[in-house]
């Protein structure tokens, strides 16, 4: 059985991950017959939104790790604790956790950095040659790891310039399509950049983990 790492950066869209994505990745890998281990990075978020009024609460301070075992029902691992020999893949589901805590593109764009304990856990994939699939804003670190590597957001004209600006190749999709590059194993899908339903979400997530799994 092929098991699966998923990168999780928080609980709830505005400021971890978008659950929907993260749960529909999740029952994609278990349903096509393989498995998963859930992982964050030990951190703080970059901020506190309340998902009722979309506020910021200033006044509170959360954990990207404790804040996403919410979603892995507490079965999750500190990035720190990767054994990159035990999985054969990674997908890392989108929201704006992917861009606010695992890297900094929500605050600084095409100057945006990755957080260094994420580039670390990421790039022991990368150096195995093992494929990962990005999901929604996720895509947006594919230049960070792989300079030249063709990825998707979907079709936001000012995401895709960023994503080229940092050196990557976007290419515009509708939101049931999946992006592969086939010579460094990276597959993306725009999911709730363009998806205006559960349903249409799961199209191209559905399309993404079979791939992983393919090339695992």
């Amino acid at each position: 059985m092929k098991r699966i790492a998923v990168l999780l950066s928080g609980c709830g869209v505005f400021d971890g991950s978008e659950i929907n994505e993260a749960v529909l990745s999740l029952l994609a890998i278990a349903s096509q017959g393989a498995s998963y281990q859930c992982f964050a990075p030990n951190i703080e978020q970059l901020h506190v939104v309340n998902h009722l009024t979309g506020e910021v609460e200033s006044n509170q301070v959360r954990n990207v790790l404790v804040e996403s075992a919410r979603i892995a029902r507490g079965e999750i691992l500190d990035t720190e604790q990767l054994n990159i020999e035990l999985f054969d893949g990674l997908i890392i589901p989108g929201g704006f956790g992917a861009a606010k805590n695992l890297c900094d593109f929500a605050v600084k764009g095409a100057q945006c950095q990755v957080n260094p304990i994420v580039d670390k856990f990421v790039q022991q994939f990368i150096a195995a040659g093992k494929p990962i699939g990005f999901i929604c804003i996720a895509p947006v670190m594919i230049p960070h790891f792989v300079k030249g590597a063709t990825g998707t957001i979907g079709q936001d004209a000012d995401t895709a310039a960023a994503f080229e600006q940092m050196g990557g190749i976007h290419q515009a999709v509708n939101v049931d399509e999946i992006v592969v590059d086939e010579q460094h194993k990276i597959i993306s899908t725009p999911a709730y950049m363009l998806a205006q339903s559960i349903v249409e979400a799961n199209q191209g997530i559905q399309k993404l983990v079979a791939k992983v799994i393919e090339l695992a």
